[in-house]
């Protein structure tokens, strides 16, 4: 007898339609070869500090941290008040244990989902009710459709071909835990207000607060830009100079339009071809949302939840992939999928191209896709059709037998041997694709010019402005977290609108574990930066929250460095471990030895401060009224010459708005904060204004 275990219940239920007809018991499908049951997610958890130190709850304290466990613990996942455990993981628990020690169960099957998490969900289930020693096999599952799982039952390897996969999801567990356990409640002890920091959490939200903190104290620059838009032939030639000048240079900015002027531009080059356009490539996770935000504002969240069901309904492949490309052993299985999207009436044929297929950009899953399973279109919510068709579109776009054909013309200007300018068109001759997929390109048409012909040019300085970076939206977040290290180029783009993006740098940084976070766990990690009140997202856009603020300001002033840098390091361990060059010890080591370094000057460290000090805060300044100086008190600032009569004081929170303590040390010493965002009005709109001394005390200063 086969045993089963899914990570899901919606997972067992899917496993049965593959097997076929099977009696329904209590906790668990059974028929003459299978047994299926099922876990709730994560049956199991990693034990507390108090269970290592043998200390009872009660109130957190440095004497036990660092907490570095010899051996790691894991518990029946407890309730929320941390004490007693779910009464239906422990009732699920026992069928399985029950299940796991039959007499007639002679192999065990693992059924979590098909990534590093779901490979120890059901290892821990196994290890923690297995008394003795069966065979273990794995049942991998690309997608939940009938006919995935009758194949992949047919297919099954033993489970200690994954092991390598489960160590690196041992390892992140352990590291996680090191990080978020450790350091959280440090800095929660330190500030006396609960502050979650976690190993990407952090640096997540620092790169939302350090471009929200570019934005807010961002200064317009005047510069200057030469330009030119005199007409030839009739027609309007747009030149624009690479050369920049400051505000201050703007004589020697006209000296140089009058020496172009004067020196003449002359056609180089005119060039002219038919061209392929190619689609946009199948969809990983990360890609999927970045459009589901861009054009329907979904969060990632959301998102992600649709996505799941409709994998979990068989009309998805597996999610949580971070691949645009499919595996050179699926083209039979698309040929099949391709063959039920032509029965709809949609021009696609199979293509065997380098472009979809390819074995060396992916690392556990292929793209997503459709699966053959098409949904009827009542079956599905407004969101969830959303959802489907952006993949299926998309699958019709890279399989359609229609090319995109386009006229691109290219023209080169030479102003003597000063500078050369370039000029390009795109017209669409043959939509093609585009017809089924979005394709945001425009036409344009350049003027008639030929090789050798004079061009009228009437440079002169024109007056610009700097402008500040954009927030980050769930698309350019997205696109920072899968390789924070890439420096994005305007030639970037340029490829990226014509579907000739050459993406080896982004799965190079895939595949070494520098992207923060991973296509199965971002999504999540976001969330809870959302609800801890860190981070906030209107429409598609993030901006940062006092939260969030007080989290990076803080930890900074407690020496707790978690940046891209850090984090990144720790995610190439975690992939050393998966390849097999480190062990889980090794890279919980690794950990340790960061965190130890944090902990070596805990005592010395200074304390944040309290939400109840009792005595005199910390100082933050000089009293603009008398001199002596100003601490943080509770619920505001005051000056310590209160006791012979100074009464200069400001709130902490002024009109809704947190003021971050850098800002109060700005005001005292120049005047004025920066501008800052998100006061509320008392008609309850949000404004923007500088804190100044005014007075005596303090008050707004508008633009």
């Amino acid at each position: 007898m086969v045993l089963i275990i899914a990570e899901k219940p919606s997972l067992a239920r899917n496993i049965v339609a593959g097997i076929g007809k099977m009696d329904k018991k209590d906790g668990y499908f059974e028929n003459a070869d299978y047994i299926v049951t099922w876990a709730f997610g994560h049956l199991f958890s990693l034990a507390d500090v108090e269970a290592y130190t043998g200390t009872e709850g009660g109130r957190w304290t440095l004497d036990n941290l660092p907490c570095f466990p010899e051996r790691f613990k894991f518990e029946l996942k407890k309730q929320q008040d941390k004490k007693t455990v779910d009464t239906g993981v422990k009732r699920q628990f026992s069928i399985i244990e029950k299940l796991c020690n039959r007499d007639d169960v002679d192999t065990i099957v693992n059924a979590g989902d098909a990534d590093r998490e779901g490979e120890i969900i059901v290892r821990l289930c196994v290890e923690n009710a297995l008394k003795t020693e069966k065979r273990k096999l794995r049942l991998w599952l690309p997608d939940q459709t009938p006919e995935t799982v009758r194949r992949a039952l047919s297919e099954m390897k033993s489970e200690d071909e994954y092991d390598n996969l489960a160590a690196e999801g041992l390892a992140r567990t352990y590291i996680d835990w090191l990080y978020g356990v450790n350091l959280t409640r440090y800095a929660t002890i330190k500030s006396d207000k609960l502050l979650r920091v976690g190993r990407v959490i952090v640096p997540i939200v620092k790169a939302i607060y350090d471009r929200d903190m570019e934005i807010r104290n961002f200064t317009p620059e005047l510069y200057y830009a030469l330009s030119s838009s005199a007409v030839t032939h009739g027609e309007k030639v747009e030149l624009v100079s690479k050369e920049k000048f400051t505000k201050d240079e703007r004589e020697k900015a006209e000296e140089r339009a009058k020496l172009y002027n004067e020196t003449g531009a002359v056609v180089t080059k005119v060039e002219s071809k038919c061209d392929v356009i190619l689609p946009g490539k199948l969809y990983s996770l990360s890609t999927l949302q970045n459009v589901l935000g861009k054009k329907y504002k979904m969060s990632m969240a959301e998102s992600l939840k649709i996505i799941q069901k409709l994998y979990e309904e068989g009309y998805l492949t597996y999610p949580r992939t971070n691949s645009e490309y499919l595996a050179t052993a699926e083209k039979d299985k698309m040929r099949a999928i391709i063959s039920n999207v032509g029965k709809l009436g949609y021009p696609v044929r199979f293509k065997d191209s380098k472009y979809i297929f390819d074995d060396s950009k992916i690392e556990s899953h292929s793209a997503l896709t459709p699966t053959y399973k098409i949904p009827p279109k009542d079956k599905l919510t407004d969101k969830e059709s959303q959802v489907y068709s952006t993949v299926f579109r998309r699958f019709v776009a890279v399989f359609c037998s229609e090319e995109c054909r386009a006229d691109k013309s290219e023209i080169k200007i030479k102003v003597g041997e000063l500078e050369e300018f370039s000029l390009k068109g795109t017209v669409i001759r043959e939509p093609g694709w585009t017809k089924y997929d979005d394709y945001s390109v425009k036409d344009k048409i350049l003027p008639k010019l030929e090789v050798g012909e004079s061009v009228n040019i009437k440079f002169k300085p024109e007056e610009k402005h700097t402008t500040p970076p954009k927030h980050y939206t769930i698309e350019t977040l997205n696109k920072y977290l899968k390789n924070p290290f890439k420096d994005d180029k305007a030639k970037a783009k340029e490829l990226e609108e014509s579907g000739e993006v050459d993406d080896a740098e982004d799965y190079k940084a895939i595949f070494e574990g520098l992207e923060l976070g991973t296509e199965a766990t971002r999504t999540g990690i976001i969330d809870n930066a959302k609800k801890s009140g860190y981070i906030d997202l209107k429409r598609d856009v993030y901006t940062i929250l006092d939260g969030g603020e007080y989290l990076i300001e803080t930890i900074a002033r407690l020496g707790i460095v978690m940046d891209k840098y850090k984090t990144s390091e720790l995610g190439k361990a975690l992939k050393r471990v998966f390849r097999g060059e480190m062990t889980v010890d090794e890279s919980v080591k690794l950990a340790e030895g960061e965190i130890s370094e944090i902990f070596s000057n805990k005592e010395n460290n200074p304390e944040m401060p309290k939400v109840d000090t009792g005595k005199y805060g910390e100082i933050v300044g000089i009293c603009p009224v008398c001199g002596k100086n100003v601490v943080r008190g509770k619920y505001s600032y005051g000056c310590m010459g209160f006791d012979a009569g100074c009464k200069f004081k400001m709130g902490i929170n002024i009109c809704k708005r947190d003021i971050p303590i850098d800002e109060v040390r700005r005001l005292l010493a120049t005047g004025a904060t920066a501008k800052l965002s998100r006061f509320l009005s008392r008609k309850g709109k949000f404004f923007e204004a500088k804190l100044v001394l005014k007075d005596g005390g303090v008050g707004f200063e508008f633009d």
